[in-house]
C-alpha cells in the first residue's frame, strides 16, 4: 500500500480521490502536475520505470503537492498492489507503448476490476480490446488531441478550430463558407441585438445567417473548394498556369539534356529564318514553316541555284534537324523514367507553392497529414524511415513523401521549402526537429515554423529566442484531456467558440440511468448540450445522423458538444443511480 507524505494528514487518507499513474516519458509528469493543481482533493501515486527519458523533469518535485513517485520496470500485480490500486479510484496507464499499456491494463484488471482506466493508445485495433476489460474505461489517443494545435499553427490560427473523430474531420467555420451539405451543426447564432446564443436548436432556412458559426465536415479537396487556392485567391495571387508548366518540364529533364534540347530547336528556329530570307523566292509564313520543317526532317534536295548564305542556312538546318530527333526521343524518355523514379522514391515531380512541409511521419505527424490534407491543404512529407507508420496513409492520399534527413539542405530543397507556406516538424527526435526548423528558417525568414519539442519549458525558451512562430509539447497539450478523463467524463478535444469553449465528449448510457430507455433526444439540450452522433453498444460504428427518436440502451454512446455545464447534466442523466421515476 502506498504510504502518504508525512505532511498529509491522517484523517484526509480516506476522503481524498486516489489516482494511480503509469508512464515513462513527459506525459506522466504533465499529467501529475495538472492533477495536483487541480482544484480537487486528489492523492497521486507515480509509477515509472527506474529509466525514463532524459526530458522528464524529477518528479521528486511534486511531492509536496500529495505526488508520490514509485518505480517499477514491470507494470505487473505487486507493482499496483505496492500502489495501492486496490480500492483506488481510477487509473492512467500512460506508457508510450501500446502493448505495454495493454498488458497492464489485464495485469490491473487482476488487482481492481471495478476501477475507472484510462488508456494512452494509438492502434484502433488494440483500443477495442482495452475498453472491453472494464466497464467504466477511456482509450485517448495523445496524437489525436495534439494534432489540431499543430494544424492551426500551420495554417497560422490562433487556435485550432476542427478535430478528427472516428475518420471524420471537423472544423468550424462560418455558414457562407460551407456548403449546405457539409454542414453537421450549428455552434452560434446571433441575434439583431448581436448578442450571441452557443449550440442553439437547429434554426429554419430564413434565420439562418451567413455569420452564424457551425461545424462542418471536411473532406479533402473537391473542385471549387481547395483551401490552398483560396489563400492565393485572397493574397490577391492567380496560379500561373505557363509557370507550373514550365516548372514541370524543368523537373522532368535533366538539366545537361534539357539544354541541348534549348540549343538545338533554337539552331533549327535561326537557321529556317535565315534560309527563308535569303530564298530567291518570296514565300507565305505557312510555306516558310513548311520548307524549315521538312528541311530539318532531312527531306530537302540539294538546290545548286540558291546562294551561298541560303545553302549554309538549309546544310546546318538539316544537321540541327538531324540531331533534334533522337534529342525528343531522349527527352521524352528521360521524361518517363524521371517521374517514375520521383514517384518511387517520393521526390516532387514539381514544383510546388504554398503547401506543408511535413516532417515526422509517426502517430501524431500522421494525424496532422491527415487534417490538412482533409482541410484541403497540400502537404509533402518528410521522414528518414521508409516505414513509417504514415508513409502508407500518405501514399494513398497522394501525398509525395520524401525519405531522407529533414536537417539536410538538399531534402528541405526537393521538399519545395522556399515556396511553402509553413515548415511543421513532429518527429520524435528534438535535436534533428531543432536543426531542421532552424537550416529552413535561416534559408527562408518569413517561413512559418511549427516545432514539436519534448520538453515544455525548452519549447518556450525556443520560441523567443530563434522567433520560430510556435513551440508545443505533446505532453503539454493533451495532459488536461487526460486528467478530465481521470475525474470526469470521456472529453475527446476543447474547441473555442466566440468568446466561449466547448467540449466534444462521449456520454456511455448505464443501466438504469434517466437515459436508459429514453429517446436519444432527451440528450439534446439546445445551449447546453447537443447530440453528434452515437455508437450502439459493443459496435464501433458512428452513426453520424441518428435519429432523436431512437430509445437509447445500456453501453450505447452518445457522442455530443456541450459546454461544461451541459456535460456535466448530461453524464448525471446518464450515470448510474439515476432512475428514473
Amino acid at each position: 500500500m502506498s504510504v502518504l507524505p508525512a505532511n498529509q494528514p491522517e484523517s484526509d487518507q480516506d476522503s481524498r480521490l486516489h489516482l494511480v499513474l503509469c508512464g515513462a516519458d513527459a506525459l506522466v509528469y504533465t499529467l501529475a502536475e495538472e492533477l495536483a493543481n487541480s482544484r480537487d482533493r486528489i492523492r497521486i501515486t507515480v509509477i515509472t520505470p527506474h529509466r525514463v527519458r532524459a526530458d522528464v523533469p524529477d518528479l521528486a518535485g511534486l511531492a509536496d503537492r500529495g505526488v508520490e513517485w514509485q518505480k517499477a520496470d514491470r507494470l505487473d500485480e505487486k507493482a499496483f498492489e505496492e500502489a495501492g490500486l486496490a480500492g483506488a479510484t481510477a487509473l492512467a496507464l500512460v506508457m508510450p507503448d501500446d502493448m505495454t499499456n495493454l498488458h497492464a491494463a489485464l495485469c490491473a484488471r487482476e488487482v481492481e476490476a471495478t476501477l475507472r482506466v484510462v488508456v494512452r493508445m494509438s492502434s484502433r485495433g488494440l483500443s477495442k480490446s482495452v475498453d472491453r476489460l472494464f466497464p467504466d474505461c477511456a482509450v485517448l489517443s495523445d496524437a489525436e488531441m495534439a494534432a489540431p494545435a499543430f494544424v492551426a499553427a500551420a495554417l497560422g490560427e490562433v487556435a485550432p478550430t476542427h478535430f478528427r473523430r472516428a475518420n471524420r474531420t471537423l472544423y468550424v467555420a462560418q455558414r457562407a463558407d460551407v456548403p449546405a451539405r457539409r454542414t453537421v451543426l450549428t455552434l452560434t447564432v446571433t441575434d439583431a441585438e448581436g448578442e450571441v446564443s452557443v449550440l442553439p436548436a437547429e434554426p429554419s432556412p430564413g434565420e439562418m445567417l451567413p455569420t452564424d458559426l457551425v461545424l462542418a465536415e471536411a473532406v479533402g479537396r473537391p473542385p471549387g473548394e481547395d483551401v490552398t487556392r483560396r489563400l492565393l485567391s485572397r493574397a490577391g495571387r492567380r496560379p500561373r498556369r505557363l509557370l507550373t508548366f514550365a516548372r514541370a518540364i524543368r523537373a522532368a529533364l535533366s538539366r545537361k539534356l534539357g539544354i541541348a534540347v534549348m540549343i538545338t530547336i533554337g539552331t533549327t528556329l535561326v537557321a529556317g529564318a535565315v534560309l527563308n530570307g535569303y530564298d530567291n523566292n518570296p514565300h507565305s509564313p505557312w510555306e516558310q514553316i513548311y520548307i524549315t520543317l521538312l528541311t530539318a526532317v532531312g527531306s530537302s534536295d540539294v538546290e545548286e541555284e540558291r546562294n551561298a548564305i541560303a545553302q549554309a542556312a538549309q546544310l546546318v538546318l538539316t544537321l540541327a534537324g538531324l540531331a533534334l530527333i533522337p534529342l525528343i526521343t531522349a527527352a521524352v524518355v528521360d521524361g518517363m523514367v524521371n517521374a517514375r523514379l520521383a514517384l518511387t522514391q517520393g521526390r516532387l515531380t514539381s514544383e510546388l507553392a504554398d503547401h506543408v512541409v511535413l516532417v515526422g511521419l509517426g502517430t501524431v505527424g500522421t494525424q496532422v497529414m491527415r487534417q490538412l490534407h482533409d482541410l484541403g491543404v497540400r502537404v509533402v512529407a518528410i521522414d528518414r524511415n521508409p516505414n513509417a507508420p504514415g508513409v502508407k496513409p500518405a501514399r494513398q492520399r497522394g501525398i509525395p513523401v520524401i525519405t531522407g534527413d529533414a536537417a539536410s539542405e538538399e531534402t528541405l530543397r526537393a521538399a519545395s521549402i522556399d515556396t511553402c507556406q509553413a515548415l511543421v516538424v513532429l518527429s520524435t527526435n528534438d535535436p534533428v526537429n531543432l536543426e531542421a526548423a532552424l537550416r529552413a528558417r535561416s534559408n527562408h525568414e518569413d517561413l512559418r515554423v511549427v516545432l514539436r519539442l519534448f520538453d515544455d519549458d525548452f519549447a518556450q525558451r525556443m520560441e523567443s529566442a530563434f522567433q520560430i512562430n510556435t513551440s508545443r509539447s505533446v505532453s503539454r497539450l493533451c495532459a488536461p484531456v487526460f486528467a478530465a478523463a481521470l475525474l470526469e467524463r470521456d472529453v475527446h478535444t476543447t474547441i473555442p467558440v466566440d468568446r466561449h469553449a466547448v467540449l466534444v465528449a462521449t456520454v456511455t448510457v448505464a443501466a438504469g440511468s434517466e437515459l436508459d430507455g429514453a429517446p436519444l433526444e432527451h440528450a439534446e439540450h439546445p445551449g447546453e448540450s447537443r447530440v453528434l452522433g452515437m455508437s450502439a453498444n459493443g459496435g464501433e460504428w458512428v452513426d453520424w445522423v441518428p435519429d432523436r427518436r431512437r430509445v437509447l440502451a445500456e453501453g450505447d454512446r452518445i457522442l455530443v458538444v456541450a459546454r461544461r455545464g451541459g456535460l456535466r447534466g448530461l453524464s448525471e442523466l446518464a450515470g448510474p443511480g439515476r432512475k428514473r421515476g
